[in-house]
């Protein structure tokens, strides 16, 4: 049987209410039910499925992944919208909330923007460009990234 789908990711956080805050209030993404685990978490879903994200709270003395080449999560990506009219928007919506756009990319297949949560993680926030068939042209996929110009 092969994977269906991506399910859900599970972060740990330094601390939860801040991330929180940043993937609610900054992301816009909805809470997704009360958590009762035993221990602090917030659970978040697009209403795709019961959860998409998870975070757990693991306290301010964790250690931080380390930056530069090394093994592990490198980023995930986030779908925000399907125009560049609606990327502008989450442009808008991350400079008011003084969040620091780290990359920003034209992938051909997605046009993307990069940003950092508040423990370091790397979040692509993308469109799917309009009228570019990638199941027609799979080398579409990974055609030469440019820069983004929104």
């Amino acid at each position: 049987m092969p994977v269906m789908e991506l399910g859900h990711l599970v972060l740990y956080v330094r601390d939860l209410e801040r991330s929180a805050a940043f993937y609610r209030d900054v992301l816009g993404w909805d809470v997704a039910f009360p958590v009762t685990l035993g221990i602090p978490a917030a659970a978040f879903s697009s209403g795709r499925t019961h959860h998409e994200l998870l975070l757990i709270e693991v306290g301010e003395d964790a250690m931080s992944v380390p930056a530069g080449r090394r093994l592990g999560l490198y980023h995930f990506g986030l779908k925000v919208g399907d125009s560049d009219d609606e990327l502008r928007t989450m442009v808008a919506r991350l400079q008011e909330s003084g969040v620091t756009i780290v990359g920003a990319s034209d992938h051909t297949v997605t046009h993307s923007l990069y940003i950092l949560d508040p423990d370091g993680n790397e979040v692509e926030l993308y469109i799917d460009v309009p009228g570019v068939d990638w199941r027609s042209d799979p080398d579409l996929i990974m055609a030469p990234i440019r820069p983004l110009a929104l």
